[in-house]
């Protein structure tokens, strides 16, 4: 204990301007990237940005800075901000810290691990490329996702990001011995709460490590949680060999928080307002998310696209560290399209012939062209009608209406709102139902046989009792009918009129 007062170097600190507090030492100024504690019981956890002179450092608050004056004692042990790793964090939820947000048991003893880290060297990442399959029919057929790659998943507010990412959760521990982690970057309190206690429900904690950086929280913390779940995510891959899927909810408050910081360091913003930095910050953290030899971390990424403008600096950023892009669409959530997955605008750089298969390429292709008509098609239809359209294009709006439905799903995460029991579905299924509907095997069926299934199997089924509830109301509406056919003449024959016979 001794020689951990005597490495303490103490400071004081000379300004504080919402969290960025500036700190003179009179000899032996900390390195960048080291925690200082400061507040009447060191509570408070500021974390060094850059070093203004031979005495003065400039860092960032990592908690609210109430109570912080000028001259105050600053400690500096040395040491950068660390979180726990091992087997113990598996089913917790975790704050910046690494302090239990979960009302259990605080962790002890737990090996404690940097949050700043580099990226594995190109020697150690693995040169193969496989298909990480997620059960979701629209994305393994149409936006296959990369084993040890980053999937951003676009979207304005309240289309179905986290409802999406929950149901990757599911599927990911359902089907694989894989590890789910969730980290909450900038999202609400409400949210963390709902997702915890949902997961708590159905059984899925017991692989899964959850981080939450909420939206009240400092600029610093929600800046710093990304790197802390990655560090806790690098050991499970590098330490126990398994998968980890990591999910990120969402990467643009990210920027966000980094743009709050580099305002409030006073540096010169670039374009709309960002950080000159973005493209550095961004790049530090997308990138210790690879495939290495023994194991991989697979992301998949919440993206909030301001104004729904998809050229949006931050957009435009995150983008080019992806190999898949999902975009949901207002448009397809308002017609009940669920997941609401814009098919055309989505892409994946793993959908090539080399990779998913000759097959699987073909399909994917018939798809999107057939999709890609039936939207040239709309303004026709809405203008002149169905009818006038050639029998080949009735067609291809018949195949591309069903393809569209049959890419809805239920989802696990969902049954307890809706109602209907969520289903998983193996990509050969998937393809299988796809290739049938381009066969136009299920001509006579209607839209509403292939929507909110799994296996194409189910639509037989659907379509027969739709069949059966149409022709039900129809014989009601029938002996209804006869009923007041009888009920008529009687009535007449009260109020005194004679009924006529014809």
């Amino acid at each position: 204990m001794k020689g951990d007062v005597q490495n303490i170097n103490y400071g004081r600190i000379i300004s504080v301007r919402g969290g960025i507090v500036d700190i003179f030492f009179d000899h032996n100024i900390p390195p960048i990237s080291n925690l200082l504690h400061a507040g009447k019981e060191n509570e408070i956890s500021i974390e060094i940005l850059t070093q203004l002179d031979v005495h003065r450092v400039r860092g960032i608050a990592l908690n609210p800075t109430q109570g912080l004056a000028r001259g105050m004692k600053v400690e500096s042990r040395g040491n950068e901000l660390r979180v726990p790793v091992g087997k113990e964090i598996v089913g917790r939820m975790f704050d910046v810290f690494g302090n239990t947000i979960d009302h259990g048991e605080p962790i002890k003893n737990a090996e404690q691990r940097k949050i700043h880290n580099t990226p594995p060297p190109l020697q150690k990442r693995s040169t193969k490329s496989e298909i990480f399959v997620t059960g979701i029919k629209a994305i393994d057929v149409l936006i296959p996702l990369e084993r040890g790659g980053k999937a951003g998943l676009f979207g304005g507010a309240g289309v179905g990001k986290t409802v999406l990412l929950t149901e990757l959760i599911h599927n990911m521990v359902e089907n694989s011995k894989g590890i789910s982690m969730f980290c909450g970057i900038g999202e609400r309190c409400r949210e963390g709460h709902e997702l915890y206690y949902g997961m708590k429900e159905a059984g899925l904690l017991k692989n899964m490590v959850m981080l939450f950086g909420q939206m009240n929280e400092p600029p610093g913390a929600r800046f710093r949680v990304g790197h802390a779940a990655l560090t806790m995510a690098e050991y499970f891959r590098d330490d126990e060999n398994r998968d980890v899927l990591l999910l990120i909810d969402n990467i643009f408050r990210f920027i966000q928080a980094g743009m709050e910081v580099s305002g409030l360091m006073g540096q010169m913003p670039s374009r709309l307002g960002y950080q000159p930095t973005m493209g550095t910050e961004l790049s530090k953290l997308e990138e210790r998310i690879a495939n290495t030899e023994t194991g991989a971390i697979t992301s998949i990424q919440a993206v909030y696209v301001p104004a729904d403008d998809l050229t949006d600096p931050a957009a435009v950023h995150t983008f080019s560290h992806l190999s898949a892009s999902i975009v949901l669409s207002r448009k397809k959530a308002g017609e009940g399209l669920y997941p609401a997955i814009d098919l055309l605008q989505s892409d994946s750089k793993m959908a090539t012939p080399g990779i998913i298969g000759e097959r699987h390429y073909q399909l994917a292709q018939e798809i999107r062209q057939t999709l890609a008509q039936y939207k040239e098609l709309k303004d026709i239809i809405a203008m002149l009608g169905l009818e006038q359209l050639s029998a080949h294009d009735r067609n291809v709006v018949n195949r591309a209406r069903k393809l569209e439905r049959f890419f809805t799903q239920p989802f696990f995460a969902t049954e307890q709102f809706s109602g209907i029991e969520g289903k998983a579905v193996s990509l050969d299924n998937a393809l299988d139902g796809c290739e049938r509907i381009l066969n136009d095997e299920f001509k006579d069926l209607p839209e509403s046989a292939f929507y909110m299934i799994g296996n194409i199997e189910e639509a037989k089924t659907k379509a027969g009792e739709v069949q059966k509830g149409e022709s039900a109301s129809e014989e009601k509406g029938e002996k209804k009918e006869e009923k007041n056919k009888e009920k008529t003449p009687e009535k007449e024959k009260k109020d005194g009129h004679p009924v006529n016979a014809s």
